[in-house]
């Protein structure tokens, strides 16, 4: 039944392209709110693609945009969570017991992924854990997505693709904000935000977000909490500087500090990091520093800049895991128009510091922090062919110390076919430095042994994308925007995690083989005249590892996605209706034998919300509803979801000459404690209240 649920809106949208809608200007007059949002729709204006300010029709890049109308339909307490309604994007929970996770695009993993901060690298590496959670969404302005390899313009890491999230200009926010929302699963969230003005030259942005869950669930009487628990606070200040000639100059800093736990029902502080009681604690200390400045000269010069300090100290049962990792980041960038050709050119630096207590620092009986140097330049030519016609080409080159030099070439075409369709064709290349330690969480929880059979190497991709994007009117007022794109990478080495050669052990080697990862993805905006308005989207793909001639889908990776926003107002009441969710098909689960009881398959399963919110109040709204409408839980259909909780130290478990688990009557199924059956948020059905106040 709940595959069916997204059919009817589907439908509705191929009726209303095929019988209402005409590619042709508006009907009505002027100054109708048709001729508002078809001057909105140019207008907007994307800085992802190409690192420079374009408006989205003339970017030779896709870009897609979410604003923070867009989240509001389903408040989250982090910027993590709200993803989770962006179509080909899905926040990919990797432990039953610590909740952590990574953002997966189109089936890629989470450090495929680049996250940025105004256009600043600022998550990546540990931050890809534990960086998103606690950016005030209260802050947010927009948030762009780029699917597809990025390497070219912001190398390692975005080779999958990227997500920018651009805040507020401190002199377009509001002077004070403040959004509170309560759970019935009493999870508190809080964000504020305020702005005030230091001297004649200086905007700042103050923001806080305040989240805390103490409330220990165990729906599934498995005697493990079914969510973390977790007490974190956040500060972000952003300043904007006024100069001569309007040249930028921007600082920003944000602090975060969390501690989480989850793990058995009665573990408490003093029981972290021992035998008795098992429990995963995380203490993380993160801070954060970025700027932009526009040099005083006559050319467009730019000087980007990042740093991150991150602390971490952990606990998965017995095993320690206390890490430092500082990222420093510089980047000056050249833009320049002549004649027919936009050139960006630009040269960056970027030096990694990590430390922790594990192999990966250790050499030779002595610990080794690893200190990584990368620089790079990187070149870009948008060529005017004609007046529909642009073509772009760019390259970077990267020096890795330790691996050597890297090339990423890349290639755009875009055809303006019409005032607002435009077809684009990009073609380039990614790669990426591992780290697993500060990447993989599987390989830090302690249940199960990691084993690395040979050096690393930099993961390569090839891809080429065709994208089509069209906006079309009705006689009758009514507005779709459409867009579908076909994508295909191919990749020459993967490093991916081996659950099932040997249960006892997580394998990490270089792949013998290639991997493709490829698919459909389309996305369609229907505003009726009436006030209904659709998002719909839907994304089909396929990601593969082939090896010894073998060819087989990727674990936790699904072949069907599908996401959703229906909004209503109902203008006299002054309330708006809003109804979101996700789709999601079967992928392959990590099991740990072949007598595992659990599912190899999940089912295809839905998260689905309703939201009403009501602004009839000055300066005030109220929201409130549902989360998780249909009360779907991973727990359905399995007979546990964590292995072995009731012996979580593997006391009891008898193992073979070779280390495997045998079978007994206390272990009929030979297994050994293990977390890393995860696919999604373990959370039931709730519901939620909350007050938005704004003082401009």
């Amino acid at each position: 039944m709940k595959v069916y649920l997204l059919i009817p809106l589907f439908v509705c949208s191929i009726y209303f392209a095929q019988e209402n809608i005409e590619p042709i200007q508006p009907t009505v007059q002027p100054d109708t709110i048709q001729t508002e949002n078809k001057s909105s729709a140019i207008d907007e204006v994307v800085i992802s693609g190409t690192m420079k300010s374009v408006k989205r029709l003339d970017s030779p890049v896709p870009v897609d945009i979410y604003t923070s109308a867009f989240f509001r339909k389903n408040p989250t307490p982090n910027v993590f969570d709200a993803l989770q309604n962006i179509n080909g994007v899905r926040p990919q929970l990797n432990c039953n017991i610590c909740n952590t996770g990574d953002i997966h695009i189109n089936g890629l993993e989470g450090p495929y992924t680049m996250v940025l901060i105004d256009g600043m690298p600022i998550v990546s590496s540990l931050g890809t854990v534990y960086g998103l959670s606690g950016i005030p969404n209260s802050l947010v302005e927009r948030i762009e997505v780029v699917k597809g390899p990025a390497s070219s313009l912001y190398g390692s890491e975005a080779v999958g693709g990227l997500i920018n999230i651009i805040t507020k200009k401190p002199q377009q926010a509001p002077l004070f904000s403040a959004d509170l929302m309560s759970t019935t699963w009493a999870e508190f969230n809080a964000d504020f935000g305020l702005k005030f003005k230091a001297g004649a030259n200086a905007d700042v942005l103050t923001g806080v977000n305040y989240f805390n869950f103490q409330n220990i669930e165990d729906h599934n009487n498995d005697n493990f909490t079914d969510a973390t628990l977790q007490n974190r606070i956040s500060v972000f200040q952003k300043w904007n500087f006024k100069r001569n000639e309007n040249r930028l100059l921007s600082l920003a800093a944000r602090y975060l500090y969390e501690d989480r736990w989850g793990g058995d029902v009665r573990w408490n502080k003093s029981y972290r990091g021992g035998y008795e009681i098992y429990g995963e604690s995380i203490y993380t200390s993160r801070a954060e520093l970025l700027g932009t400045y526009q040099l005083p000269v006559k050319e467009q010069l730019l000087l980007g800049f990042s740093f991150i300090n991150h602390d971490q100290d952990s606990r998965y049962g017995t095993t320690s895991y206390i890490a430092n990792q500082k990222i420093a980041f510089g980047q000056l960038t050249w833009d320049k128009k002549v004649g027919r050709h936009d050139l960006l050119a630009g040269a960056a630096l970027r030096y990694t510091y990590y430390d922790d207590n594990t192999v990966a620092t250790l050499s030779e009986g002595t610990n080794e922090p690893e200190k990584t140097w990368l620089p790079g330049i990187f070149v870009q030519d948008e060529i005017s062919l004609a007046e529909r016609h642009k073509l772009l080409l760019g390259g970077r080159f990267d020096y890795n110390n330790t691996h050597g030099s890297i090339l990423t070439p890349r290639l755009a075409y875009k055809w303006t076919l019409g005032e607002e369709s435009v077809l684009r064709v990009n073609a380039g290349t990614g790669f990426r430095v591992v780290n697993l330690f500060t990447e993989d969480h599987a390989a830090l929880t302690g249940a199960r042994k990691t084993v690395i059979l040979s050096d690393l190497k930099p993961e390569k991709s090839y891809n080429i994308n065709v994208n089509y994007a069209v906006k079309l009117y009705s006689d009758l007022g009514n507005i779709i925007n459409m867009d579908a794109t076909a994508f295909y990478t191919y990749f020459t080495n993967r490093i991916v995690p081996d659950y099932e050669t040997d249960a006892t052990k997580i394998i990490y080697d270089n792949l013998e083989g290639h991997a493709v990862s490829r698919g459909i993805s389309m996305n369609t905006d229907i505003n009726l005249r009436n006030g209904l308005k659709f998002m719909l989207g839907a994304t089909a793909m396929e990601n593969t590892i082939t090896e010894n001639g073998l060819s087989e889908q990727q674990m936790l990776t699904e072949k069907f996605t599908a996401t959703w926003a229906v909004s209503y107002r109902i203008k006299p009441w002054k309330l708006t209706i809003d109804y979101t969710g996700n789709l999601y098909s079967p992928m392959r689960l990590p099991l740990l034998s072949d007598l595992d009881p659990r599912k190899p398959m999940s089912p295809w399963w839905s998260i689905q919300n309703l939201q009403f919110t009501y602004d009839g109040l000055r300066d005030f709204e109220v929201y409130g509803g549902v989360k998780n409408l249909l009360n779907w839980t991973p727990t359905k259909g399995n007979p546990f979801l964590i292995a072995r909780t009731s012996d979580p130290f593997d006391q009891n478990v008898v193992f073979d000459q070779h280390g495997n688990a045998v079978p007994t009557p206390e272990n009929p199924y030979g297994l050994t404690f293990d977390p890393s059956y995860m696919y999604a948020p373990n959370q039931g059905i709730r519901g939620f209240l909350g007050i938005r106040f704004k003082l401009n």
